[in-house]
């Protein structure tokens, strides 16, 4: 049954009800708190699933539960990710006076906005759940977490942790629930009865998040293309792109699934990219990779994130050791060519080009297939190309000489804000292109007072100026 027209039983609308009833009479416990008081439980929250000791317990859990990625990816965004997006909030204010725009004479108030139902994928399932929960803790809202099929045992036992965290702090442990027993049919019924959807997973979820008549903030699908200009540091880019390509293998949407070279530089890069362990295919180990990555049109499940050795085993291709991502050249973009999409695995497509214009007509014809409005990276030391770059791209973000994976959804080398939530704009099907963090998750009332001086309005010579003249 498909995620839009799932429909729960009586049984499971129940349930839901009973854990919205739960959710929203905790959240009414902490709908007072002061700045403090929230920041000391988001706190705790993170600490309780980032100690070193847990953090391993839970990448080594995760990897065991969903055969997805790889114990260092896993416990680097435990680890590390959580604590970087608990330093990016917590001296935000989110309680009370946000703003003061002293010359409209406004006041903005922060007010909760109840439950926040949170759908996380199978493919990042470790830090998520805790990046999502201390989003909508940090705005004084309760969450009720409903994670894939896959990664359910996982998801209670990062939910539970951050529970004993709130009890710990003398707050209700129903500030995070976990959805036990997922399923389409439940997770639909929790996005009817919640108060805000925070939806991350694949395209149908997403689409039933946004049909389901609460508001929804929703990303879009990832294929994150990257371009190396004439100005590059190649041997920074090539390894940037390995860290990214291989990350978790390549269980982010913002994985690199395409890289752009100029002409001028594209033997170099492909040997330095050869050196950090990519493997170039031919023709026939082209075709080999395709066969494995696609069924009837859609990515094969066996294939996500799994190491370059088993993709090379599944396809028949003797892959050399220490290789540890394929690269497939390619010259087009659409549905004749399938490489040009999302792969969710360690391989990459590869394009050469003249120059910049070259670039932005490769990246928008390849995102305009899959991924527009995502993400794209350049790797240059020429303003001019960056930002004739950005200005032509259908993207939300351009990652200068960043490795995308780690990078777009912030880190401590840049000013990106800390999520796991990407909105991708009109150009994704969604209603935002923000970084998603708790300032998503709040109402705001505004307090107008009168100005003290009254505007008065221009006279039409000064307002409309030459624009009168046409209509003489």
């Amino acid at each position: 049954m498909a995620a839009e027209t799932a429909v729960a039983t009586t049984e499971e609308a129940k349930l839901v009800q009973s854990l919205i009833e739960r959710s929203r009479k905790a959240q009414a416990q902490i709908a007072n708190y002061t700045q403090e008081q929230v920041d000391e439980l988001i706190t705790a929250m993170v600490w309780s699933v980032a100690r070193q000791d847990v953090a391993e317990k839970i990448a080594k859990f995760t990897v065991e539960e969903t055969q997805l990625g790889n114990y260092d990816g896993k416990y680097l965004k435990i680890f590390r990710k959580t604590r970087a997006a608990l330093f990016d909030i917590i001296n935000d204010k989110s309680v009370g006076v946000l703003e003061e725009d002293k010359e409209r004479n406004i006041v903005k108030i922060a007010k909760p906005v109840g439950v926040i139902g949170a759908l996380t994928p199978c493919t990042n399932p470790e830090a998520t759940p805790v990046i999502k929960a201390i989003s909508a803790v940090k705005g004084r809202n309760s969450i009720i977490v409903a994670p894939h099929p896959r990664s359910k045992l996982t998801n209670k036992m990062i939910c539970d942790l951050m529970r004993e965290a709130l009890k710990a702090c003398g707050a209700p442990e129903d500030l995070v629930i976990s959805m036990d027993s997922p399923s389409m049919e439940g997770t639909a019924e929790l996005m009817k009865q919640c108060d805000r959807i925070l939806a991350t997973g694949g395209a149908p979820m997403v689409k039933s998040a946004y049909s389901s008549g609460t508001p929804a903030l929703g990303v879009g699908a990832g294929n994150a293309v990257i371009t190396v200009d004439d100005t590059a540091d190649l041997d920074e880019a090539a390894e940037k792109i390995r860290i990214s390509k291989t990350l978790d293998l390549a269980a982010s949407c913002s994985s690199d699934n395409a890289v752009i070279a100029f002409e001028s530089n594209v033997e170099a890069l492909l040997e330095k990219l050869q050196a950090q362990g990519g493997y170039i295919c031919n023709a026939e180990e082209k075709a080999k990779l395709q066969n494995i990555i696609w069924e009837d049109g859609h990515i094969a499940a066996r294939i996500v994130a799994q190491p370059a050795s088993v993709l090379a085993e599944m396809a028949g291709i003797d892959l050399p050791e220490g290789k540890t991502f394929f690269i497939v050249p390619e010259t087009g973009a659409g549905p004749e060519h399938p490489f040009s999409g999302e792969k969710m695995s360690v391989v990459m497509a590869f394009y050469t080009v003249k120059d910049i214009d070259g670039a932005i007509a490769m990246t928008n014809a390849i995102q305009a297939y899959q991924g527009q409005g995502h993400s794209c990276g350049i790797y240059s030391y020429s303003d001019e190309n960056i930002m004739k770059f950005a200005y032509a791209t259908k993207t939300s973000r351009v990652m200068v000489n960043q490795p995308q994976a780690p990078s777009n959804s912030g880190n401590l080398w840049n000013g990106m804000r800390q999520t796991f939530s990407l909105g991708c704009g009109s150009w994704g099907g969604n209603s935002t292109n923000n970084n998603i963090t708790w300032r998503d998750l709040i109402n705001e009332t505004w307090v107008s007072k009168p100005l003290a001086v009254t505007k008065e309005l221009p006279s039409d010579d000064v307002l409309f100026g030459k624009v009168m003249d046409k209509f003489k």
